[in-house]
């Protein structure tokens, strides 16, 4: 099996060297970068994860995370953001954005090291589907992880089609907050419910006419109306 792919981007040289040789001993073959900019020239798409630091100067790392998520070939990277901007907000801003977890400066490589293990197994054990869901125009392959409306490929982070996957795969009915997120994030990260408002909002707003299918019922949660 091919060792995993880490791509660390830090502007302090030294960190990025612990986390290097830290992962490397953990057996993941490991790239640095020491700005956005440069890791987005090094082909982003081929890493099985992204460690992401937020305050850089140049664009820092919520924009770069938007760049990758808004592109179809880069939606779909794991991304955990390894930052001392440590409040709830950034950090309901951090994983709104797609991220798959977010771990606060200063933290001990231990933890790094697991979160990283934790994040891998989940977005690689998921049992491969060649299904192909459909609701007229709107089409979801969960194999290849693509959304398509009418032809036109949308692209989605990897929290907004779990959810749309997981809403279109059981229409009509209505899942809690407190369900979607046991069932996308995973328990190692602590969310609160807003943030599955957030991204359904975000979701809605890129489906066009078919977000209205994603109906609220409240006081219990979303569902997709057939």
């Amino acid at each position: 099996m091919d060792r995993h792919r880490i791509l660390v981007v830090d502007d302090e040289d030294t960190l990025c060297e612990a986390l290097r040789l830290n992962l490397e001993i953990e057996g993941y073959d490991v790239a640095v970068a020491h700005s956005a900019e440069e890791a987005l020239t090094m082909r982003p798409a081929d890493f099985s994860l992204i460690l992401l630091d937020v305050m850089m100067d140049g664009m820092d790392g919520f924009k770069m995370a938007k760049v990758l998520k808004d592109n179809s070939a880069t939606a779909q990277v794991p991304i955990i953001f390894c930052t001392a901007r440590d409040t709830e907000d950034d950090m309901i801003a951090g994983l709104n954005l797609g991220a798959d977890d977010y771990i606060s400066k200063p933290y001990s490589i231990r933890n790094v090291l697991a979160r990283v293990r934790a994040v891998l197994k989940r977005t690689t054990s998921q049992p491969h589907s060649d299904t192909t869901l459909r609701h007229e125009g709107l089409v979801v392959d969960n194999s290849l992880k693509r959304c398509s409306i009418d032809g036109h490929e949308v692209a989605l982070p990897r929290k907004e089609f779990e959810i749309l996957h997981l809403l279109l795969s059981n229409p009509g009915h209505i899942f809690s907050r407190e369900e979607i997120l046991s069932k996308v994030w995973p328990e190692e990260v602590v969310v609160l419910n807003r943030v599955v408002d957030v991204n359904i909002t975000r979701l809605r707003s890129k489906l066009g006419a078919y977000g209205k299918k994603i109906v609220t019922r409240s006081g219990y949660g979303y569902g997709f109306k057939d």
